[in-house]
């Protein structure tokens, strides 16, 4: 198994940079920056190759091999970060994010996506279902701490490092990452589809998917399961920003500190999955536990936010605050794991021929849900004022614990 996950983390490490990039970097630079909470949050748009996977899932599935699909996607990663080394990141103040800037980060999203879809491809077809519980913890810590690296770690040595240097030390781990994708053995000994195999029609292609049991409703379930911890996840640092905590602070403790959480909860589903936990009753443990961490958080919120509240925080609200970010990321990366676990068996259920379509599939709702309250919590907070705006995502955040009674038993 060792040998199995090695490479898997290593390629989910690297494809977590993009996303920590610009879910823990952009976002700080560019509202210290002036612009308003919703201009920040319309940027989560250049996520939008993610939306697509399905697109080209049937090829990947289909054509070629898994390392040569893997090899090429993450070269073209660091074609792209070295392009990125020779643009100025931001232009005047209060301005909008500078559009080759923004066109290439939309590539590098495009080059991420389809590294996912070949790499969930390996995943789903070289795991024994007793390896579902440690790949998962595999897959979903080391791509938080690809993302931890590019988002807190970047924020940190901005200050430092130039533009310039922090692409291309990017580019450079691509291209390092590449060649040992082209090269690693797992992926060498991993069969490639039969020459009869091809893309079905997009219709029978859907029917097909939909037809997997258990399809619909882990569906339904990982579209909704992160719509209030992504909206509050997303918004909570902005508000702290505003409330007074410095930049290197907050990327201290949202881009490093709260994704080690989040790892260290990752990293708790996967021992207690491995420990005979099935993945539903672990889930219902972790959702209580989140909601309850949320409500904690909104109360801080509403402190903060009180018109009687001392313009900077104070040493034990501030704490309090920054520890309401650990201890939801430490419990979201836990709801993560257990999730991903129920998706990949859910997937194992469908022919070989369909399985990084259909994994594709899951992944896609999985990242729509997340982004739809992601990319308009800013708008949210200006229109509704963060108080209502954090009420609604408190109430998001309990309906996958009304849904999971519905769970069908092929997925227990």
């Amino acid at each position: 198994m060792r040998g199995k996950l090695l490479p898997l983390a290593g390629l989910y490490l690297v494809q977590g940079l993009p996303y920590g990039l610009q879910s823990g970097l952009l976002p700080v630079l560019l509202r210290a920056r002036g612009l308003s909470l919703t201009r920040v949050g319309l940027a989560k748009a250049l996520y939008a190759p993610w939306l697509f996977k399905l697109v080209w899932a049937p090829l990947v599935d289909t054509w070629g091999s898994p390392r040569a699909w893997l090899a090429l996607s993450t070269a073209a990663l660091g074609l792209v970060c070295g392009l990125l080394a020779t643009l100025p990141p931001a232009g005047d103040a209060g301005a909008a994010l500078p559009v080759p800037v923004a066109a290439l980060l939309l590539l590098l999203n495009l080059a991420a996506a389809v590294q996912d879809v070949a790499l969930d491809m390996l995943a789903v077809r070289l795991l024994e279902p007793a390896e579902l519980g440690p790949g998962n913890t595999v897959q979903v810590v080391a791509y938080k701490l690809g993302a931890a690296l590019a988002g807190g770690g970047l924020l940190a040595l901005l200050p430092a490092l130039s533009w310039t240097l922090l692409f291309l030390l990017l580019a450079a781990t691509y291209w390092l990452a590449a060649s040992a994708a082209w090269v690693a053995p797992a992926l060498q000994q991993l069969p490639a589809p039969p020459p009869s195999a091809h893309p079905r029609p997009s219709l029978r292609l859907q029917q097909d998917l939909l037809a997997v049991p258990g399809t619909l409703w882990t569906a339904g379930f990982v579209l909704t399961y992160k719509l209030g911890e992504q909206g509050a996840s997303g918004l909570f640092p902005l508000l702290l920003l505003d409330g007074g905590i410095s930049t290197p602070e907050l990327g201290l403790w949202n881009g490093v500190g709260a994704v080690l959480c989040s790892i260290a909860g990752s990293s708790l589903g996967g021992v207690l999955l491995a420990r005979c936990w099935q993945p539903l009753p672990l889930l219902r443990s972790g959702l209580r536990f989140r909601l309850g961490s949320l409500a904690y958080q909104t109360a801080l919120l509403f402190q903060l936010n009180s018109p009687r509240a001392n313009p900077v925080p104070g040493t034990v609200l501030r704490g309090a605050a920054l520890l309401s970010l650990c201890l939801q990321h430490l419990l979201g990366g836990l709801v993560t794991t257990t999730t991903f676990t129920v998706m990949m068996r859910c997937s194992q259920l469908a022919p070989s021929a369909l399985q990084a379509t259909h994994y594709s599939l899951l992944a896609t709702l999985e990242l729509l849900g997340k982004l739809l309250v992601g990319t308009l919590a800013g708008a949210l907070a200006d229109s509704l004022g963060p108080r209502l705006c954090f009420s609604l995502f408190l109430a998001l955040s309990a309906t996958p614990m009304l849904y999971l009674g519905f769970a069908p038993s092929n997925l227990a």
